[in-house]
């Protein structure tokens, strides 16, 4: 979307890095954090940006985020990888990844980020996010915290002519999106008054009422029943592939028609009533169209799988749908190579599929492959089973609580949302914070959809803008508003 042209910058601001292990009371497994801190910090002003991962991704993960507004005005960045990440562990090897992120066995190095129980003789790929057994999702505002306190301990080493560093002498700003956005408001809600100001990106939160939806809710049904609906729409975005999809697509249609989750005799027919199912469900339209680049990439079911695991506390083997994950070559799961562990750490998005793994469903069919599986998801919220039981408690510990008064939240959203759409995110979070009586704003951005990186294929360059720019400018106005000024109204950008 043009960074680094158009906006934002990648020019190097020379400094230090600090990463360690964070952990949470209760917790199995520690989470990553990670300050960076520049030579030239402002002593005067001093600032702490808290930047969690978006996604499950890595401790890097949120550095577009937070680092190009913040390092070259002086402010230190604390990330944190909220319990999730890359920290991947090869179970047919026993190796996982240490505190530097380079590749060891389980039994030659103490320092493993994540090592899993496992019962004897488990193969293939177990994650942090899915295998932790920690549900890291109910921590994340706890983790953006410790991170924030690492790195006032952080600065108090970088400069302790300076020290010490508290909440009441440096400026704390909590920015992310997505998932990370959904972390720093659920920061917003703990008490302590520790945080200055938030500025939440699309961010995946949960509340009570006010049509709130959660995640893996919504994930479920569009994974079920969007590849149908979509064969409803003309002009679709053109994710890879959509033509060789386009098959499968309409043998959905076909399945839920059998069913009984659509009506129709043909495709056509099936197609409109699943649009209609999904319309009065609350997806706009455009929430819709840019949903195909999530259909077709196959996202919903590879997010839908993980949280299943990570909801119930499953571990390796354990999936509630019999699920599970390895590298897989032309004859089927096989062993990692070295070369393919090392790169994990590094360029994995912390939910596969995934640099050469895979998600292995025990309920492929014949005619629908996913269908089984999805079904067995969807059920999970939906059925009255103990699993289902464990899931949504699971799902209920994740609910944000509303933020303090005087603690000014900024939320920016694309109208265009297809993976977390803003009628069941921040919409409701907004008028719940509101109804509490709190100071929040609403930057509603028309023509952005939900991932800044994919604007690099064509189709979606031509059609939808960038979201980060109006991120930075949220941090802007926010900083002048601690300095002073007014607090920035809601906006249609």
């Amino acid at each position: 979307g043009g960074y680094g042209t158009s906006y934002g910058s990648v020019e190097a601001v020379p400094g230090r890095e600090f990463s360690a292990y964070a952990a949470v009371p209760g917790a199995t497994h520690p989470h990553r954090v990670l300050v960076q801190v520049p030579d030239a910090f402002d002593a005067e002003r001093r600032c702490l940006v808290v930047a969690p991962a978006s996604g499950s991704r890595g401790i890097h993960g949120a550095i577009a985020v937070a680092a190009p507004w913040a390092l070259p005005r002086g402010c230190a960045v604390a990330y944190t990888d909220k319990g999730a990440g890359s920290d991947y562990f090869d179970l047919d090897a026993g190796v996982g990844f240490r505190v530097d992120g380079t590749a060891a066995a389980a039994d030659a190095a103490d320092d493993l980020a994540f090592v899993p129980e496992a019962p004897a003789g488990a193969t293939g790929i177990a994650f942090k996010h899915a295998h932790s057994g920690d549900n890291p999702e109910a921590d994340w505002g706890r983790h953006v915290r410790q991170a924030a306190e690492y790195g006032l301990d952080v600065l108090a080493r970088a400069f302790p002519d300076q020290a010490p560093f508290h909440w009441d002498d440096t400026r704390v700003i909590a920015v992310g999106i997505s998932n990370g956005g959904g972390a720093v408001l659920q920061a917003a809600g703990l008490e302590g008054g520790w945080l200055d100001a938030v500025v939440a990106g699309e961010p995946n939160v949960l509340v009570d009422g006010h049509g709130s939806r959660a995640l893996y809710d919504y994930t479920t049904e569009a994974a079920l029943v969007m590849p149908c609906a979509l064969l409803d729409m003309e002009g679709l975005p053109q994710p890879p592939a959509l033509d060789q999809v386009r098959p499968s697509w309409e043998q959905r249609c076909a399945s839920l028609a059998e069913a009984g989750v659509v009506e129709g005799d043909d495709t056509a027919s099936r197609a409109r009533s699943a649009r209609e199912l999904l319309s009065s469900a609350g997806w706009t339209e455009e929430a819709l169209r840019a949903g195909a680049l999530s259909t077709g990439f196959d996202l919903w079911r590879a997010v839908a799988a993980t949280y299943a695991s990570a909801y119930t506390g499953a571990g390796v083997g354990e999936h509630p749908c019999g699920m599970s994950w390895a590298v897989v070559g032309e004859g089927g799961p096989r062993p990692a190579t070295a070369a393919e562990r090392a790169a994990w750490w590094s360029d994995a998005s912390g939910i596969p599929p995934g640099n050469g793994i895979m998600l292995l469903d025990a309920s492929v069919m014949a005619l629908d492959p996913g269908l089984g599986g999805l079904q067995c998801l969807r059920a999970l919220w939906t059925g009255d089973d103990a699993r289902g039981e464990a899931l949504r408690a699971g799902v209920a510990e994740t609910k944000a609580a509303m933020p303090d008064a005087g603690l000014p939240v900024l939320v920016v959203h694309g109208t265009d949302d297809g993976l977390i759409p803003m009628a069941f995110s921040s919409k409701p979070y907004v008028d719940a914070a509101r109804a509490a009586g709190g100071t929040v704003s609403y930057w509603q951005v028309g023509d952005v959809q939900h991932f800044d990186g994919f604007l690099v294929l064509p189709d979606y360059a031509a059609r939808y803008k960038p979201l980060l720019p109006h991120l930075y400018e949220a941090l802007e106005q926010v900083d002048r508003h601690l300095d002073g000024a007014a607090f920035p109204g809601d906006a249609r950008l």
